[in-house]
């Protein structure tokens, strides 16, 4: 049922919360996960985590302003009406029981989010698989990573962002970055990058815009939109022709080159010139840069990845590294820049729809049978694999699909592809509950909202996007009346006869997850709350060893890679247009992106004075040449129009974007209304980053500000 924004009476808290109490924590927006101290209300950057050292963005020194928010959620609402937790949580648990005795235990699914801690993720799939016995489990990651996380997995056996501790990015002597714009995204990260320049190492960055990042860039590459794998693919034709490929490396410590050659040969630089609009010059100066290099390494980020092609893609860029013999090298290698604050730990541990905990397959016996020992089930009773993320939520409310939706960290009305159609699914459900700290657009339309815990009143662990194991302490007192997530779970899972085995102190479900993930590829064994905070973080994989405890793995790729023979794949990728390219109707191209002062669905961000004062509204981002010929100025307000939808925002006209494309930034509602949902056949990544649009003035010419 939807309601208000803002809520009257006693739901949202108006006091502010108490902060004071003090801890080293971490920020809770990027991946970066970086270091800072939190006291009433101040906030301090911490020295002693890498990723940061004592930098933050504008997002990581306001984060505290939401910590006393007027719009705080304070109160469980059921049909937006306040009432008790014993009475929403009641309600909730009978409403599953009903739902599941109507129609099956999978017809209730759950939702996940890639800002979740790593107890939270451990806990939330095991709860569905356990508590609800559905197979309807995935999360908002798979909008973020999982095109990467694909394709490393085919090339390297495993999936870690950056296989190496991000300060091996500023001793490197050449970086290719495919699709990030981290100046923007992740400001702290840039400090390495200018670390690496200051050295005299060269940047090449690829991007459809002359982005913050691109002006800090020796060479920018300015793709068309959608062609990032046919440029990558035109690189490594001229790293092979042009003598680049490092045979001795390939021979020993790769298999599939030759096939790849072979595949390659058919895109020659000009004509990967036409399809890209890379000038061949550019193409070879960008090979050169990377092949001279005493130390080099190929990074991507959502801009290449967020396609119906992003695994094979990545497995291009991938292909490209492995032939110029950088993985595996210190100092040098393939690595993805990681964006949500938890995309790597959240995805190990079983908010996927095909995954157990340790990174293990859901449909690999032995590990069904590791898994179920710890939770004390039979293996016969786990799931099997369930549906993938906007294939879960097209299906919500429909004949074949669930009825019931639980979500937890996420935000899908506003940043779901094709998002009219999803708040449509939404509406067609008999049970939509959603756990938050402030009524997102989601939570507007749930029947049950559930008000939580936010980041700095909560402990738990973070993987950050080096894949180094963090500890976020607990730093301020929640608001009375809000809950943690894993206090929610417990809440359910006691209503639902198995309350015993979910306990909500995250220490307790953090020594869990160590032995659920013992032997997997993501190995949690050997680390405990105590080393983390000592050594300011772990690296995985790192089992629990006899004797001396296991060091951690900050580069897991020196000796091996981790496949059967620990040799990487080449694996041969072929391009092919976006799923939908312009034509007469959609002439042109949309991409969309972030901006510096929101992150994701901005349900946090955009209630933050300083960043809504610094960033107050959508735009529509076009070249001066197509603004003059369709007699659009700056400030201007233009409808965007896709196959899917139309969303409204101010023009902005600049010359860093290509005269036949658009860019929005998804932080506001109506944006993902235009893009589109194809998905990657591997990865199941929809298509966010390219459709077909088409621009044009609103009639009565308002002018915004």
């Amino acid at each position: 049922m939807p309601i208000s924004l803002h809520a009257p009476g006693p739901v949202i808290s108006q006091a502010a919360a108490d902060t004071t109490v003090g801890s080293a924590t971490h920020c809770p927006y990027c991946a970066l996960q970086c270091g800072m101290y939190v006291s009433k209300g101040e906030i301090t950057p911490r020295e002693d985590i890498p990723a940061n050292a004592g930098g933050l963005c504008q997002k990581g020194w306001t984060a505290a302003e939401l910590l006393t928010s007027p719009e705080r959620l304070t109160t469980p609402l059921l049909h937006g009406s306040p009432v008790s937790w014993d009475e929403a949580l009641d309600y909730v648990a009978a409403r599953i029981e009903a739902v599941r005795a109507g129609h099956g235990p999978d017809a209730v699914a759950v939702f996940g989010g890639g800002g979740l801690t790593n107890e939270k993720a451990y806990q939330l799939g095991k709860f569905a698989r356990v508590a609800l016995r559905t197979s309807q489990i995935d999360y908002n990651g798979r909008f973020c990573m999982s095109s990467a996380a694909a394709a490393v997995n085919r090339a390297f056996g495993m999936d870690r962002g950056l296989p190496f501790p991000i300060t091996d990015i500023a001793r490197a002597d050449a970086v290719l970055f495919a699709g990030g714009n981290v100046a923007e995204t992740m400001p702290p990260f840039v400090r390495h990058l200018t670390a690496m320049r200051s050295r005299g190492g060269r940047l090449v960055v690829v991007d459809p815009r002359l982005t913050q990042t691109a002006k800090m860039a020796d060479l920018h590459l300015q793709v068309t939109p959608g062609t990032d794998l046919a440029l990558a693919l035109g690189l490594l034709h001229i790293a092979i022709a042009d003598g680049y490929a490092d045979l001795d490396y390939l021979a020993a410590r790769t298999t599939g080159f030759e096939a790849v050659r072979t595949s390659v040969s058919a895109w020659w630089p000009e004509r990967v010139e036409r399809v890209t609009g890379v000038p061949v010059a550019r193409m070879r100066e960008a090979v050169r840069i990377l092949g001279e290099a005493g130390r080099a390494m190929v990074l991507t980020g959502r801009g290449a990845e967020q396609h119906a092609k992003g695994t094979d893609t990545v497995t291009a860029f991938v292909n490209l590294a492995l032939t110029l013999g950088l993985p595996g090298r210190e100092g040098s290698g393939y690595g993805c820049v990681t964006g949500q604050g938890n995309g790597q730990g959240g995805r190990e541990h079983g908010q996927k729809a095909d995954q157990l905990p340790g990174y293990r397959k859901i449909d690999d016996p032995a590990a069904r049978a590791h898994v179920a020992a710890v939770w004390g089930i039979d293996p016969a009773d786990l799931p099997g694999p369930g549906r993938s993320a906007y294939e879960l939520l097209d299906a919500l409310g429909t004949p074949e699909g669930p009825k019931a939706l639980l979500l937890f960290g996420s935000n899908p009305v506003v940043s779901a592809p094709r998002a009219g159609h999803v708040a449509r699914r939404l509406e067609a459900l008999d049970l939509l509950v959603v756990c938050d700290f402030v009524l997102s657009e989601t939570a507007a339309m749930a029947d049950v909202v559930l008000p939580t815990t936010q980041w700095a009143e909560e402990s738990g662990t973070m993987t950050n996007l080096e894949g180094r194991v963090l500890l976020r302490r607990k730093a301020a007192a929640p608001p009375p009346g809000a809950r943690t997530d894993l206090e929610v779970l417990r809440g359910l899972a006691e209503r639902l006869g198995c309350g015993e085995k979910f306990p909500a102190d995250p220490r307790t479900v953090f020594d869990e997850l160590r032995r659920a993930s013992a032997g997997g590829v993501a190995d949690y064994s050997g680390i405990t709350y105590e080393r983390i905070a000592a050594e300011t973080g772990v690296f995985w994989p790192c089992p629990e060893t006899p004797g001396e405890p296991h060091p951690g793995t900050p580069r897991p790729f020196l000796d091996g890679f981790a496949t059967p023979d620990g040799r990487a794949r080449l694996v041969p990728v072929d391009h092919r247009p976006p799923a939908e390219d312009v034509d007469e109707e959609f002439p042109l191209y949309l991409t969309t992106g972030r901006v510096l002062a929101h992150y994701q669905s901005g349900a946090q961000t955009r209630r933050i004075r300083p960043l809504t004062q610094a960033s107050p509204e959508v735009f529509v981002e076009l070249h001066p040449d197509l603004a003059e010929r369709l007699g659009i100025g700056p400030g201007d307000r233009v409808r965007v129009r896709s196959r899917r939808g139309a969303a409204e925002g101010a023009a902005r006209v600049n010359a860093s974007i290509r005269p036949d494309t658009l860019f929005m930034p998804f932080h506001w509602e109506g944006v993902n209304l235009l893009t589109n949902p194809a998905l990657d056949p591997t990865s199941r990544m929809p298509e966010f980053k390219v459709c077909a649009a088409a621009i044009e003035r609103c009639e009565d010419g308002e002018r915004v500000a």
